[in-house]
């Protein structure tokens, strides 16, 4: 996520009380969680495991809660919660807002594109041109749809992640700073759900078709023309290739890459990476053509 001004490390120390290590000139262009940051970003740790992981990024900037040795070209902010600041901050930049319009003054539509009775449209999205935006479906704030996309009714796209950190006093939620990006001729059936994501883009490739009722998460990137059946599930951050296929109910982990043209047959769980050009079923997902003999020896051990 891209900061509206861009700020200096010694001035954001000043701003949270943070004490600075390291240099203070380094500007600070975006906020990103560690998954996705790039040089000019701002991340937070705050766990020892995570420690060297953050300093070894690409994170120019670091809200941490231990005095640590600053690495070159980077910049500390030492402070008792790291979560709580960059949450804050993120939510600074984008803030919760009423919905007080159907579809938002700062919103840009295409020509030609159809927006239905009781759909709506949030603040600085953009549709293309020729796109058809069914009854009740909502576009979040910050989504970019190219043109010619279809959302059938009842979707969502651009939802808070379903993404928390867990405490003593439960589980927060991270305020999602990321968008949806849907790219030209991507067509959306009902009642699906993308979640925009907690810092970066979540991206639907061109030509990619969604049945109804398909979830993808948070910062997850589809490839171009896949096809997904009905109740697909793809949890966040996880990266499909192109013109993959899955069938229904199949659900895909999160954290997890599957290569081009990787087809996951009806009810699998995909847990791992996959290679690319095969087919596969089951769950814990193997190869289609092993899995069914394994099923086909298991129904013969009951034989007599």
């Amino acid at each position: 996520m891209k900061l509206a001004q861009p700020i200096t490390a010694a001035a954001l120390a000043a701003q949270l009380s943070a004490e600075l290590i390291g240099d203070g000139s380094i500007l600070i262009t975006g906020i990103n969680e560690i998954h996705h940051v790039e040089t000019g970003d701002l991340s937070f740790v705050d766990h020892p495991k995570y420690y060297g992981p953050a300093l070894a990024s690409a994170a120019s900037v670091l809200l941490i809660d231990q005095r640590m040795e600053c690495p070159q070209g980077k910049a500390l902010l030492v402070i008792d919660q790291p979560f709580a600041a960059y949450n804050g901050l993120v939510l600074s930049e984008r803030p919760v807002r009423q919905w007080t319009h159907t579809i938002d003054p700062t919103a840009r539509i295409g020509a030609n594109t159809s927006i239905a009775p009781g759909a709506v449209v949030g603040a600085y999205a953009m549709i293309g041109r020729d796109c058809i935006i069914g009854p009740n479906a909502m576009i979040g704030d910050w989504v970019v749809l190219e043109d010619r996309v279809t959302v059938g009714s009842g979707a969502v796209i651009g939802s808070e992640a379903f993404y928390f950190k867990g405490g003593k006093d439960g589980l927060t939620p991270w305020r999602s700073g990321g968008s949806v990006l849907l790219e030209a001729d991507v067509a959306i059936g009902p009642n699906c759900n993308i979640a925009r994501g907690v810092s970066s883009t979540t991206t639907i490739g061109r030509g990619t078709k969604l049945d109804a009722l398909v979830q993808i998460g948070h910062d997850c990137k589809i490839g171009r023309h896949c096809l997904m059946a009905a109740q697909v599930g793809v949890a966040g951050n996880t990266t499909v290739g192109d013109w993959c296929v899955f069938q229904g109910q199949a659900g895909i982990a999160q954290n997890i890459v599957l290569g081009d043209r990787t087809v996951i047959l009806a009810q699998s769980g995909v847990g791992k990476d996959l290679e690319g050009g095969k087919s596969y079923f089951g769950s814990p997902v193997q190869e289609a053509r092993k899995a069914f003999k394994d099923i086909a020896v298991l129904r013969k051990l009951g034989e007599k």
